[in-house]
């Protein structure tokens, strides 16, 4: 049986609904998973709009009825946000407010069993928490909605290239005091479970240094010999065979060359500036630590081109292939 992906339309006042539309109209997410999309219904008539094409949508009123799909994609109408209190293209506390609702309504599914896995679109960090968010972002939202003690993060995708991160939304002034022997051995091992929750065998995965060069042997900082070398070793101990540090600089050439499957970087730009650069379009972020799937493109909400029907829904499409293919994997 196919697993059911509970689908956002993300932030209404960006690009969310056009992508979903999209989506909609792909023959190879319409195979992976039954999708349930949740949301107002005057989001899918907008999106469609944009995206200049329907698909066919079976209107449902019950998560119930989803197990029982045809493959036909499926529309359970929330309401989340009037039109009338969504501005195109700009932030808006209604648009944060009615994003957290729909994802709200999917984690109630998720937690109920009536869905296995969320693909939402992109959302609006500030119309999120002008709409009454009281986190840093989405991921502690979640985690604090499953009540989630272990270690949890980001991981951005891009293909067969992950990467995690120590530290993420939190100011660059405050990143040295993220940097510890633990958070680094939980990221790893959270690293190296999720790779293989996705499928991949044996996962290479190796740490990047934090200070230029590596630190230069100490001359230009010491981080990676007093805790980032040491994390290493403990987990090789530990049987997980994570490599490293590697300078930042250079890490991504390796993965770029299929030497590594997954990174472990420091702070939030050292590993987004490399994926974003190595395929922007194509990149999927996935919360990591969760009892379920939960992926989105790795992608803004890009108001300035709204309406416009030219966003590319190829990252919206590989973030639902991999909630779907984690769905799966159990």
């Amino acid at each position: 049986m196919k697993p059911i992906v509970a689908v956002t339309f993300g932030d209404a006042s960006g690009i969310g609904p056009e992508l979903v539309a999209k989506l909609l109209l792909r023959p190879e997410a319409r195979a992976a998973a039954q999708i349930v999309v949740v949301g107002d219904a005057w989001l899918l008539a907008e999106g469609e709009k944009a995206a200049r094409a329907s698909s066919p949508v079976q209107v449902i009123h019950d998560w119930k009825q989803a197990r029982h799909g045809d493959g036909t994609p499926m529309f359970l109408e929330v309401a989340t946000v009037a039109h009338a209190d969504v501005i195109s293209g700009q932030v808006t506390a209604a648009a944060g407010r009615g994003a957290r609702l729909a994802l709200t309504a999917c984690l109630e599914a998720v937690k109920r069993g009536d869905a296995d896995a969320i693909c939402f679109a992109p959302l609006n960090k500030q119309a999120m928490k002008q709409g009454g968010m009281d986190f840093e972002d989405e991921l502690h939202f979640f985690a604090d909605w499953f009540g989630v003690k272990d270690y949890f993060c980001e991981f951005n995708t891009l293909g067969t290239l992950w990467t995690s991160r120590i530290s993420s939304h939190i100011p660059l002034a405050d990143i040295p005091k993220y940097i510890t022997k633990d958070r680094i051995k939980s990221a790893a091992r959270l690293t190296y479970e999720t790779l293989t929750r996705a499928g991949f065998a044996h996962p290479r995965v190796a740490v990047a240094a934090l200070n230029p060069h590596g630190g230069d042997g100490g001359t230009c900082g010491r981080e990676e010999i007093d805790i980032i070398e040491p994390a290493a070793r403990e987990l090789n101990a530990e049987g997980l065979p994570i490599q490293g540090p590697f300078p930042a600089d250079t890490i991504f050439l390796k993965a770029r060359d299929g030497a590594l499957d997954a990174i472990v970087t420091m702070y939030h730009d050292q590993g987004q500036v490399a994926v974003k650069l190595l395929g922007f379009e194509r990149g999927v972020t996935v919360q990591g630590g969760l009892p379920v799937p939960i992926t989105t493109p790795a992608h803004g909400t890009a108001f300035d081109i709204v309406g416009a029907g030219t966003a590319n829904a190829q990252a919206m499409t590989q973030a639902f292939l991999l909630a779907a293919k984690m769905a799966r994997s159990g």
